[in-house]
């Protein structure tokens, strides 16, 4: 069932202090929680639950409030609930009454709300951030007319593939799921498997790769085996079993040169991307584009792409996300030349980066040299948001995960707009002091003050 709606009048306890009593009025996340329209989540979301079944769900805002802290402060799912059950402010920004002494949720409770998110429930959180960035006054109507346009790679939770190490993973999996169905494995090659996935990595090391491609071979021979067994034996195979076999068989097959290798055993998504890095030439995850405004840097879109397509041939899913976020208020984006020969063809005028300096209008030239901007607000949706090593599951966990990390970089933006607007009216106040005081004291120098 949906989340039981508060009341507008709810009863006030007798023995306990509201939180707006103890928390300062003043603070960014307490204005924030004003500016952000609450309802609208649980409107898009009311689709999700069912009208009638069911025990009522978990409060939306509530979950909505730990998924912006959680992906702001690059905290776990554990995390986050205790962080939040000691801060004030947290619960308030979280729609809590009075202070709260236990945690309201479990951690795998976020899980399944994720679940129930979607990727358009994610597009509505970052959303909501430029709506309230707008209603606040720190996104102006013309910065949101001209974008940059750029992709990056979202690197997955997994480790760097090797051969032995691809071939002897897939081994234990099957092995552990075909004795979960009760099939009798005659050799799980537990221990010789592991003694020279040892011994391969230790010859590559010491550059001994006869030795190294030996252990190597003897792997792939026992994954072999293991996997013939299990068919043998087994004539249905259940859904998980089934897509472990066929990944099995992937890696068995595939050589160096293939295409549409199988990278983990876990996230066979995974693609290997090179984006022409001289310390990674090769990143293991899924490629993702960003829209972010040419002035302010504030993000209006963040697509995530499977298979590895040409950044030209995302251009027309990214500008159609962009359009659903902002509306009509995109007039131009710039991008680089990994955008020649897009599939873009709609209103807003496409600026390609081809170097062309002197034959440039001067205007022009000033908006493409901003379009390098981008490149910063990727480094900080890598490093602080949880864009690089994403450990949610599946291309669905891609798609959410790319959404979350841009609306938690506005949300990380329109607290430190309240911070810097509290800052400056200080200042005036301070200064508008001095003032006074050098009128009655001219004596008495300011800065002593």
């Amino acid at each position: 069932m949906r989340p039981e709606s508060e009341p507008k009048h709810p009863q006030r306890e007798l023995f306990q202090s509201e939180l707006e009593q103890i928390i300062d009025a003043h603070h960014p996340l307490v204005q924030l929680g004003k500016c952000i329209d609450w309802a609208s989540f649980e409107q898009a979301l009311g689709a999700t639950y069912h009208p009638t079944h069911g025990a009522p769900g978990v409060s939306t805002r509530l979950l909505v409030a730990l998924h912006y802290l959680k992906y702001q402060h690059d905290l776990s799912d554990e995390n986050v609930l205790a962080h939040w059950l000691e801060n004030p402010y947290w619960q308030h920004f979280s729609g809590e009454r009075y202070f709260q002494h236990r945690l309201p949720i479990d951690g795998s409770s976020m899980t399944r709300w994720r679940q129930r998110l979607g990727e358009a429930g994610a597009e509505q959180m970052l959303r909501e951030t430029i709506a309230a960035g707008i209603k606040m006054g720190s996104i102006r109507p013309a910065q949101l007319k001209r974008i940059n346009v750029d992709t990056t790679v979202q690197t997955k939770a997994v480790r760097y593939p090797t051969d032995a190490r691809l071939y002897h993973r897939c081994r234990e999996r099957l092995v552990k799921a075909a004795r979960r169905e009760g099939v009798v494995i005659k050799q799980s090659y537990r221990h010789v498997g592991k003694r020279l996935l040892l011994g391969s990595s230790r010859y590559a090391h010491a550059r001994q790769m006869k030795r190294a491609r030996g252990c190597t071979r003897k792997l792939r021979t026992q994954l072999g085996r293991v996997v013939r067994e299990i068919e043998r034996q087994v004539t249905n195979p259940s859904e998980k079993l089934s897509k472990l076999l066929a990944t099995g068989h992937r890696i068995y097959a595939q050589q160096r040169h293939d295409k549409n290798k199988v990278y983990s055993v876990h996230e066979p998504e995974v693609e290997c991307i090179a984006k022409g890095k001289a310390g990674k030439p090769y990143e293991f995850g899924n490629k993702v584009s960003v829209a972010i405004t040419s002035r302010g840097g504030w993000l209006v879109g963040a697509k995530s792409f499977t298979a590895n397509p040409y950044d030209g041939h995302t251009l027309a899913a990214q500008m159609k996300q962009v359009r659903s976020m902002i509306g009509d208020r995109v007039g131009e984006a710039h991008v680089d030349m990994g955008y020649r020969g897009h599939d873009y063809d709609g209103p807003v005028t496409v600026h390609i980066d081809k170097r062309r300096r002197g034959r440039t209008s001067r205007p022009l030239w000033r908006w493409m040299k901003r379009r390098a901007a981008v490149e910063p607000s990727i480094g900080h949706l890598k490093n602080e948001h949880r864009l690089e090593r994403n450990r949610l599951r599946g291309t669905y966990g891609d798609a959410i995960n790319a959404v979350l990390a841009a609306a938690s970089m506005n949300f990380h933006k329109l607290l430190g707009a309240f911070w810097l607007y509290f800052l400056r009216v200080l200042l005036g106040v301070r200064g508008q002091f001095q003032l006074i005081l050098a009128q009655f004291s001219p004596q008495m120098p300011c800065e002593t003050f």
